[in-house]
């Protein structure tokens, strides 16, 4: 059994006596690193991802298609981090979990590398699995350096690990996309392979530095439980595996018998955790309507990420087919679009951090509910800009590259403004008995939204044409009502979140 820590104890990567991380514990450079590889594997593969399923060179698929299987696989990365937590919790501690994830995501790039559609679907799958248990652990790692919530360097820390996110996720269309679109599609998969591997590595080789209560099971499961877990896993599995054998052998497999069901389960697993979280008894009547409360931030933000995630599905098509990618006369992947957030997001959120603070000194700061209503707004807003360039190239033109800088400017502005917030209130309002489980019921918001995207773009299903005009203009007034309504109601969200502002 690993030895605990006391708050007392002295570590040797405690600043002032040893090296550090830019004044931190020197495990901080090891997450950092592991993160910033791992987002570099995971969004380098995503900005080829809607591209590739539409290529003539790729599997050829219809936009329609393509946006389903991209929201789909989003949906699922974040609906995974809820498991991802549980292994973590009850079975291998996090900094295990955080090696068997990191192969997978490996193991997963390298099968979307061979040019075979049976791998590329088997190797969405692994780097969905891998990266739920990675984002459930990794963060929880960081606070492990830290003594408790009060340690001052704690928040630097985070922003710091936040840093290395988006550097990740700014360099890896640049270079994966370039390789993929440019030279092979699946030389570009083999990049993210090779980044996942250069994170799992140094992952290794730096985690003497971690905190020991890396390596603790919170909860472990007693042998009965898990001979009864795993019990229940091989009866679903061999339930699906027969179900999915009879369908294949008598002909009528196709892709959609795996979308649709994965698509409604995004949208059920959200609504049933709520619910059994609303209905526990164990909660009390103040709990109770926070939870309540909660609710409506969190159909909030399903809606703005229905809308934000199509950054890298509707928006990267409409590019690939409508757009004119030139600076100066010089022609750059579709790709790219994809690194304009991440660098948004490393200039302006130092800048939304010190409005906050600036603000709330002068007794000015919004409120947590205007907050969100400004997001939903900024968003619809974005889509009201969308209709522009859709305009242009209805009239048979090529729309500018900067109409869509624009839309992710806007999308980006929006995202400072609810998800730090989302965040910040998922752990104010979570119920004590569930204040580890609440931030993956914030992610379950992603999925949800996505998995409504997925829904209305598979054309067995809604059959929508997402970038359409009249489509786009609807979505955006759907956000924009829907920032309105928050805002309407804020006296009575307000009540019912009791003493959290």
């Amino acid at each position: 059994m690993a030895s605990s820590l006391t708050k007392d104890s002295v570590r040797p990567d405690t600043p002032g006596t040893g090296k550090t991380f830019f004044g931190h514990p020197r495990g901080l450079a090891t997450l950092f690193m592991t993160e910033m590889w791992e987002r570099f594997s995971y969004y380098g593969m995503r900005a080829l991802l809607p591209l590739y399923l539409v290529a003539p060179g790729g599997l050829h698929l219809s936009a329609g298609t393509a946006t389903a299987i991209y929201s789909v696989y989003v949906s699922l990365v974040y609906l995974l981090a809820l498991p991802g937590g549980w292994v973590a919790d009850r079975f291998l501690g996090p900094r295990r979990t955080v090696a068997v994830a990191g192969l997978i995501i490996m193991l997963g790039h390298l099968a979307l590398a061979l040019p075979a559609a049976a791998t590329f679907f088997v190797g969405l799958g692994l780097v969905a699995v891998g990266s739920g248990l990675l984002k459930a652990n990794i963060s929880t790692m960081v606070g492990h350096l830290y003594d408790g919530p009060d340690d001052p360097r704690r928040d630097a820390g985070f922003t710091l690990f936040y840093i290395g996110i988006n550097l990740g996720a700014f360099v890896a269309p640049l270079v994966i996309g370039t390789v993929g679109e440019n030279v092979n599609w699946h030389f570009g998969f083999a990049l993210a392979a090779l980044g996942m591997a250069l994170g799992l590595a140094q992952f290794m080789l730096g985690s003497r530095h971690l905190s020991e209560r890396s390596d603790v099971v919170p909860t472990p499961m007693s042998p009965a439980e898990k001979s009864a877990t795993l019990t229940k896993g091989l009866v679903w599995l061999a339930i699906a595996a027969v179900f999915y054998g009879i369908v294949g052998f008598t002909g009528h497999f196709t892709l959609n018998w795996a979308l649709i069901p994965l698509t409604l389960i995004g949208l059920i697993v959200p609504i049933l955790v709520i619910a059994r979280i609303r209905r526990d008894k164990d909660l009390d009547t103040a709990e109770r309507t926070k939870v309540s409360a909660y609710v409506w931030f969190f159909v909030a933000a399903a809606v703005f990420w229905m809308i934000y995630d199509q950054g890298g599905s509707t928006l990267s098509l409409f590019a690939d087919a409508s757009a004119d990618n030139t600076v100066f006369g010089w022609e750059f992947p579709v790709s790219w679009y994809q690194s304009v957030n991440p660098v948004m997001i490393m200039a302006l959120a130092p800048v939304f951090a010190w409005m906050w603070l600036w603000l709330n000194r002068r007794g000015k700061e919004p409120s947590t509910i205007v907050k969100f209503a400004s997001g939903l707004v900024l968003v619809g807003a974005s889509f009201f800009l969308f209709l522009a360039p859709l305009s242009i190239a209805e009239g048979g033109h090529k729309a500018a590259a900067m109409w869509l800088v624009a839309i992710y400017f806007v999308q980006t502005v929006g995202e400072l403004t609810l998800s730090p917030v989302g965040l910040s209130v998922t752990t104010k309002m979570a119920p004590a008995k569930y204040a580890s489980q609440m931030m993956g019921v914030w992610f379950l918001a992603v999925t949800a939204g996505d998995s409504v995207t997925a829904l209305l773009s598979n054309p067995a299903v809604g059959g929508v044409n997402l970038d359409r005009m009249g489509f786009v203009a609807l979505e955006a007034v759907l956000a924009v009502v829907a920032g309105f309504a928050v805002w309407m109601y804020r006296r009575k969200v307000n009540a019912l979140m009791g003493d959290v502002r």
